[in-house]
């Protein structure tokens, strides 16, 4: 199995990238790694070069860039060549922590899209209080959606959550204002019809409130309401920690107490890292594209290669796609 990875994307790239990238092929078994990105730059940190191989180019998609304009102009940058790997099928998948708009673009204009999949959605796997997580789609691939695009959200997230999070028959929820069947805009109103009938254990409306409770193993909404609830999640982690830690630095007394429960915060702000997830799946093209976070260390590069590797050895993209045909043949025989 060959992964193709954009060395130059991110904040922390190419060292994290890198490192991220030499712990996989240490620990997975039969993976090729391509690194794609400046080869001066990656060398530094490239100390163990089996099973890697590196694509040199200087040319780079940066987060100021317009991401389509980008993909079509910059055809010798990192990421359109990592792209183009997955299109020559000289890999299997490909991440990229860097421009998540010109990500989109490549996987749309060179990888392309599985067939009956109307349009991709950008998935990440969000942490839940039990600690099992749950995939949300989709946070931001397309800000507006018609109730057929998110059917094709949860038959692709509920295989996706089965056959690479291991989750037998998992939940799927719809996000709502409110639980009630009934609910909602005109799009979740025959969302909610068209889910009733799916192939998928759908257990109804969701509301925003009960999501890191684990209501459901995956939740669907438009990529407008996904972003939104994302960046909520994820503002609200980070001010919470803010939070605590200006309480227990605010006197001698709360310092000594952080001191005892230090190890329990982290173990805690570990528990609230989504990276250890994974990235974000961009589901619906021909072959598993991944989007890992932009602040990625190494070890969150290292799961998003194992997340990509269990999207191609459980034949993750074939298996949406002959779902998908076989309810479109049902839909033409009725």
């Amino acid at each position: 199995m060959r992964i193709a990875i954009d060395a130059m994307g991110g904040d922390h790239a190419p060292k994290e990238v890198v490192l991220g990238a030499m712990e996989a092929v240490d620990n997975i078994k039969d993976l090729q790694i391509t690194l794609i990105g400046d080869e001066n730059q990656i060398s530094k940190y490239l100390t163990n070069t089996s099973n890697i191989e590196v694509i040199h180019t200087t040319e780079m998609i940066t987060g100021e860039d317009e991401p389509v304009r980008a993909v079509r102009r910059k055809k010798n940058a990192s990421l359109v060549l990592m792209a183009n790997e997955v299109k020559e099928k000289r890999a299997d998948a490909c991440i990229s922590a860097g421009n998540t708009g010109a990500l989109m673009s490549a996987g749309l204009f060179i990888v392309g899209r599985m067939k009956g999949i109307d349009r991709p959605a950008l998935s990440p796997t969000l942490p839940t209080q039990d600690g099992t997580g749950f995939l949300l789609l989709d946070v931001g691939a397309n800000v507006d959606a018609k109730p057929q695009h998110l059917l094709q959200y949860a038959i692709m997230g509920s295989i996706y959550t089965e056959k690479v999070r291991g989750v037998t028959r998992p939940r799927v929820g719809l996000l709502n204002v409110g639980t009630e069947d009934g609910k909602g805009n005109d799009l979740t109103k025959k969302a909610f019809d068209l889910l009733k009938d799916a192939p998928i254990h759908f257990v109804g409306n969701v509301e925003a409130r009960d999501l890191l409770n684990g209501v459901a193993d995956v939740v669907v909404t438009d990529g407008f309401t996904g972003n939104v609830a994302l960046k909520t999640i994820e503002g609200t982690a980070l001010t919470m920690f803010s939070m605590i830690k200006q309480t227990f630095m605010s006197s001698l007394k709360t310092k000594l107490a952080a001191g005892l429960v230090k190890n329990d915060l982290r173990g805690l702000k570990n528990q609230l890292d989504y990276s250890e997830y994974g990235g974000a799946g961009l589901f619906g093209l021909a072959s598993p594209v991944i989007k890992a976070h932009g602040s990625s260390n190494a070890r969150a590069i290292f799961s998003a290669i194992k997340q990509a590797c269990h999207m191609v050895e459980n034949n993750v993209t074939e298996t949406i796609e002959n779902t998908v045909d076989s309810l479109q043949l049902i839909k033409e025989e009725e």
